[in-house]
């Protein structure tokens, strides 16, 4: 892959680091400085390479076969051992990711999420009923966490007393804490079995185990049930049931990730509604508006802003080649920013009606994004219906730092 359209460095070199905890607070001044003179940027410290223009994130995402997630899909994991990446669907490439892929994709089908709706609304009415106008909600932990744990939940089959250990399992394995060499913490992970993180894992894996003893002594209407009862292809034809740690990948996957987006996602809008008054006033009077908002707000505050990849073969932008065997970051916040791509990219504009590439493209599509788009708008519809307004207390909210994910850990809003 070649792009020969060259762009000259002026004033001093950009310098990104997915690590860097000032960075990430606001990293889009960055971002446009990469996009402007570093399009194929070098990180020597943490040896990867960054595309950031849209073209360049789009035509990658699509191109699995010289950008591989088998790899793993976050930076800190590309130096692990194989034995060491999870069999994630995202950390897979064809076939054996389309063989999985096939497997669960019944499950996410937009005729099966759309018969969720009604289930969702009575979730989200329920977690706002204790509230009334004039208190303090917090819009992560008290709303938007809870919520997208429950829907994941019950469509998994993960019981509701269990969920908050599985949602804290999902937080504490992303999170980095300041001045930590998230690096070095994976690979302590990896080769420490004594580790706090290795033993908090493994208390979630004996959890996960035994829950899956129960759906095949006693299957339910639920996913886990499903997919322990379905086979996948073998590699020499015919099928074979999931073995337990590709069942325990599974679920581990649909339990974080489907959590996480979902309730960053919300944090964002919590801040983006209220600081454009006059269009929060028409979603307001129109809510057919809504998932127009939703997708600007994935646009402009993607939750999962950074993917990571290793190239299998050479490839070449910007006139620089990218070694065979090298990491490469694509960062999709950089790309839904791009001036080449979007007119005036920093406003949020609700009726922009704009592609993005914030979900995946290509065999990545983000295979949960019809359920993360009903619940982001079923969220929001009855937060409004109950509370119109609202006022964030951005001084108090806390952000969540990690190498992939960004957003609100903690939002206090006045309703």
């Amino acid at each position: 892959m070649t792009n020969t359209d060259a762009t000259a460095v002026s004033g001093s070199p950009p310098y990104y680091d997915p690590y860097d905890f000032d960075i990430d607070q606001n990293p889009y001044p960055c971002f446009k400085q990469l996009r402007d003179h570093a399009p194929l940027y070098y990180n020597e410290k943490y040896d990867f390479y960054a595309l950031s223009r849209y073209q360049d994130v789009l035509g990658a995402s699509k191109d699995w076969q010289t950008f591989s997630s088998a790899r793993g899909t976050v930076l800190e994991l590309l130096d692990l051992p194989a034995e060491h990446i999870p069999q994630m669907m995202i950390f897979m490439d064809p076939p054996q990711h389309d063989r999985m892929r096939r497997l669960v994709s019944r499950g996410f089908s937009p005729r099966h999420i759309n018969r969720l709706e009604q289930r969702t609304r009575e979730l989200a009415r329920e977690l706002l009923a204790p509230f009334q106008p004039g208190d303090t909600l917090d819009l992560i932990d008290d709303y938007a966490a809870p919520f997208a744990s429950m829907v994941i939940g019950e469509l998994a089959g993960v019981p509701r007393e269990d969920l908050d250990i599985v949602r804290q399992w999902g937080e504490d394995n992303l999170a980095l804490k300041e001045g930590e060499d998230a690096f070095q913490g994976a690979k302590t992970m990896a080769a420490d079995a004594d580790s706090e993180l290795a033993a908090a894992r493994r208390d979630v894996w004996a959890y996960f185990n035994e829950l899956i003893e129960k759906r095949r002594r006693e299957p339910q209407d639920d996913m886990i049930s499903a997919v322990i009862a379905s086979e996948i292809e073998g590699d020499g034809g015919g099928g074979r049931p999931l073995e337990d740690r590709e069942l325990l990948d599974f679920i581990g996957l649909l339990s974080g990730a489907g959590t996480e987006t979902v309730s960053r996602l919300m944090g964002w809008a919590g801040v983006y509604l209220p600081e454009h008054a006059d269009q929060f006033a028409a979603i307001r009077g129109d809510l057919a508006l809504l998932p127009g908002a939703i997708e600007e707000l994935l646009r402009i505050e993607p939750p999962s802003p950074v993917q990571a990849r290793i190239t299998t073969a050479s490839a070449t932008f910007y006139g620089t080649e990218i070694p065979a065997g090298s990491k490469l970051l694509l960062l999709t916040g950089a790309a839904g920013r791009d001036e080449r791509q979007y007119h005036d990219p920093d406003r949020f504009d609700i009726r922009r009606d704009a592609k993005h590439v914030s979900l995946g493209q290509g065999v990545h599509f983000c295979l949960g994004a019809n359920l993360a788009r009903l619940e982001a708008r079923v969220a929001l519809e009855e937060l409004i219906a109950r509370f119109p307004t609202w006022e964030p207390d951005i001084a108090t909210a806390q952000r969540i730092h990690t190498s992939t994910v960004r957003g609100y850990r903690h939002l206090p809003v006045r309703l």
